[in-house]
């Protein structure tokens, strides 16, 4: 097995979903990020359908996070009301609608090489949805979250269909372990 390790550069931080020193700092990056938002409502917007295995990461992660009632975090996009393609913009404009300047973290499931599978990266900036995909979707969010869940190549809808399940399940275990511990220590430091 490779050696797991985390990159910075750019305000871009990476870790494999195994690397509990490289999700630790991933972690801390993130809650110094919310530590910044101060006043502003924290929306988690998590993107994806559950109607591809390898897409839904975002709803699956959302689903988990949301039965946690995180005080201050308000989640959009679970299994039961993905926020996809088709109503991604009817969902921006109705959380900048509700909430005066929202600071929005987007969640996406990505495409990536072979050496990148099972990596989460938290990234300074908007999230471009749908470009493996080649769809021109809105930019979304003041920081994003995605995770590699299968190789990129030729038919990225049938990869995405022939993602592994466990893959997914276990980025979006260690997902929501990074916001249970910012979540429960937020206050507290």
């Amino acid at each position: 097995m490779k050696p797991l390790s985390i990159f910075s550069e750019n305000n871009h931080i990476r870790a494999h979903y195994k690397d509990k020193l490289g999700i630790s700092y991933l972690q801390t990056s993130l809650k110094n990020c919310l530590l910044q938002a101060q006043n502003r409502q924290v929306i988690l917007l998590c993107i994806g359908t559950d109607r591809s295995t390898g897409d839904s990461l975002g709803p699956l992660t959302g689903t988990k996070i949301k039965e946690k009632c995180f005080p201050g975090l308000k989640v959009v996009g679970t299994l039961e009301q993905p926020v996809h393609a088709e109503n991604l913009q009817v969902t921006l404009d109705r959380i900048n609608f509700i909430y005066e300047n929202p600071y929005i973290i987007a969640l996406d499931a990505c495409l990536g090489n072979i050496d990148s599978v099972g990596f989460i990266t938290l990234t300074q900036g908007p999230l471009k949805p749908g470009t493996a995909v080649g769809k021109e979707l809105p930019e979304v969010g003041e920081i994003h979250l995605t995770g590699v869940v299968n190789v990129n190549g030729f038919a990225q809808y049938l990869i995405l269909q022939n993602t592994r399940l466990y893959t997914v399940w276990q980025m979006s275990d260690v997902i929501c372990h990074i916001f249970s511990k910012i979540y429960c220590s937020k206050f507290n430091n």
